[in-house]
């Protein structure tokens, strides 16, 4: 299969804050199918990111793992999203203890309507995007330019000002 060359997500709107989340059905690294709307009632915190295993992409997750009671005390729950196999992510998650799920889009069509995919000739890969999600299932914040290192403290902070709003 040819991959065509794009160095940005294609020429779909990218996502705002106030639309809802688009609907999916992606599977974990043990076969479980997970769709959005089963965290309905709770905040979502949907990160996509390019590789398991990578430096940065490890940096991320486990920041959010260390970070994980907080988020569990604003009722918020971490998913991440990368073109990655099952496989990949259950050696990731077990290597780096990783309790929230991983899941995989191997083909990338969430990426894409996330507008989080990158094509690049022959490979492909998520952008390291986070879309926080609200209880009601509508984007609350979009964040395009992450820094892995402070990422999982600066959603927190977007948590704690949403919360008192």
């Amino acid at each position: 299969m040819a991959l065509i060359l794009s160095l940005g997500a294609g020429a779909q709107t990218p996502l705002q804050p106030g639309e809802p989340a688009p609907e999916f059905t992606l599977f974990d690294a043990d076969g479980t199918e997970h769709q959005p709307s089963e965290w309905r009632g709770r905040w979502l915190v949907l990160y996509f990111y390019p590789r398991d295993n990578t430096p940065g992409c490890t940096t991320e997750a486990v920041a959010f793992r260390d970070h994980l009671s907080e988020f569990s005390a604003f009722h918020a729950q971490v998913v991440g999203i990368s073109v990655d196999s099952g496989a990949s992510h259950r050696a990731f998650a077990d290597q780096q203890h990783l309790p929230f799920p991983l899941l995989s889009d191997v083909g990338g069509q969430v990426a894409r309507r996330y507008g989080a995919l990158m094509n690049l000739a022959v490979i492909q890969f998520a952008k390291r995007h986070t879309y926080l999600i609200d209880p009601e299932g509508r984007i609350a914040v979009v964040y395009r330019d992450v820094n892995p290192v402070n990422h999982a403290a600066e959603i927190l902070g977007d948590l704690k000002r949403l919360k008192a709003n």
